[in-house]
């Protein structure tokens, strides 16, 4: 989960998400290349004392100002473009999760198992921080490990996001249409997540829990 000064992306839990940190990563240093070549030249500017006050043109140098700026694009744009198609793949569900969308609250339906439901609240913290103030629930969405999950995403008042950054989820819950996505869960843990649309006030306060377990506990409970 987040927690105080953390500058970069949290640690991730699924596939998905290390190939989004990989790709910020990938995208940062070419702008960080940029941002220096370019304070250099505007420096060199600002300090040389050439002067020509005759120069019309210069086709070469705009050509070459034109190529490298699309040549850059292009390392930017594949990665992006082979990111969405892998953030939109499918693949074998083994379990199905509904998620619905309520005003202050989520609702779960786990419909491969004779349509286990219930809802979950946040709960207050209490005064010996044994829950995370703001992110704990009542009741979590438990879900086996080394799985693909599918989970379908709807809402009932306004539209909502479903969203855990360590997973690399985020899809909006909006009323009347049904969106669906995909996660794999590759170690134990708990992750916290919150709901992060800003159509109402007080929005931050839907947290969302998941518990990954093994498959024999997942079985079990």
């Amino acid at each position: 989960m987040a927690t105080w000064s953390n500058l970069n992306y949290q640690n991730s839990a699924s596939p998905l998400m290390e190939q989004i940190i990989f790709f910020h990563d990938h995208t940062l240093i070419i702008l960080i290349m940029i941002t220096i070549l370019v304070a250099y030249l505007m420096v060199n500017l600002f300090f040389n004392n050439y002067i020509n006050r005759f120069l019309l043109e210069g086709q070469m140098i705009e050509l070459i100002w034109t190529i490298l700026p699309a040549i850059t694009l292009i390392f930017i744009a594949l990665p992006s473009l082979r990111l969405l198609y892998l953030l939109d793949e499918l693949n074998n569900p083994l379990i199905t999760l509904k998620s619905i969308g309520h005003q202050w609250y989520w609702s779960y339906e786990y419909s491969d198992f004779n349509n286990i439901e219930f809802d979950s609240y946040m709960i207050q913290s209490n005064e010996n921080l044994t829950n995370f103030r703001l992110l704990d629930v009542d009741n979590r969405i438990i879900l086996p490990m080394n799985n693909q999950i599918r989970i379908l995403v709807t809402a009932t008042d306004v539209i909502h996001s479903w969203t855990i950054p360590s997973l690399g989820v985020k899809i909006d819950a909006n009323p009347g249409r049904l969106n669906q996505t995909s996660f794999f869960i590759n170690r134990p843990g708990i992750y916290y997540g919150q709901c992060s649309e800003i159509c109402g006030a007080n929005h931050s306060f839907m947290p969302i829990v998941i518990e990954s377990i093994s498959m024999k506990n997942f079985i079990n409970w």
